[in-house]
């Protein structure tokens, strides 16, 4: 009988041994999670030297490098070129894979490019592609106004005459197939000109008087008065001797 009381005793104060162990180990995890440091706050467990190494529910967790070092944070959203990614084991911080970007939704898909890139289609870049347009603001590329492919170069004329001239314009066309997203998009040129030689430079029935023949018959008319007026000067000349 004694023996059994003092079995059962042993047994009771056991208990009372590991309830207290099994206490004081819960005050230590509870310190460590939750302890002085900073980079402990929203942590289910937590290192002196890397961190957190498991978050709460909701948090994500994001693994910091500064140089050499890295350790573990809990946020509440993830940092500029990363986004939230949740798991069933952990919600972590991954990174974007997109180029240029500043936060994504996916590692493919970037919605919101860094500065000085536009975005288009979840990815950035630095114009936007043909048949889009910059839209400043956002700075997104929206569909753009859309022309279609130029027309033959039109007859060279000058004074919409085909004749009487060296050189001349010739123009082509294109129209538009698809008006811009905004009225403020403007649309590519729909008409340019280039110099041409005319093939008839002289027309049928008739020359046109240049300039060049024109300073010419001055020229000739100022030197016939030239001569007339010497020659008279020597008549007159003689007449007196």
């Amino acid at each position: 009988m004694q023996f059994r009381l003092f079995s059962f005793a042993l047994i009771i104060l056991n208990c009372m041994d590991y309830g207290h162990c099994q206490a004081g180990r819960w005050r230590r995890s509870k310190r460590a999670s939750y302890g002085s440091n900073p980079i402990c706050k929203g942590c289910l467990s937590c290192s002196k030297d890397n961190g957190c190494i498991r978050c709460q529910h909701k948090l994500f967790f994001f693994l910091r490098r500064e140089g050499m070092r890295q350790y573990g944070e809990c946020l509440h959203s993830c940092p500029s070129g990363y986004y939230g990614l949740r798991t069933p084991d952990m919600n972590r911080c991954s990174r974007c894979r997109i180029e240029n970007c500043d936060s994504c939704f996916s590692r493919d898909f970037c919605t919101k490019c860094k500065t000085g890139f536009y975005s288009h289609r979840g990815r950035c870049f630095r114009g936007c592609p043909p048949g889009f347009a910059a839209l400043e603001e956002l700075m997104e590329c929206v569909e753009g106004c859309e022309v279609g492919q130029w027309s033959e170069w039109g007859t060279c004329s000058r004074n919409n005459k085909t004749c009487g001239f060296k050189w001349g314009l010739e123009t082509r066309t294109r129209q538009i197939v698809k008006k811009p997203a905004k009225d403020t998009i403007p649309c590519p040129t729909i008409a340019e000109s280039r110099r041409c030689k005319m093939a008839m430079r002289h027309c049928p029935g008739g020359r046109r008087p240049t300039k060049t023949k024109d300073k010419k018959k001055k020229k000739k008319n100022l030197m016939e008065r030239a001569q007339k007026q010497h020659s008279i000067f020597l008549a007159t000349d003689k007449t007196s001797q």
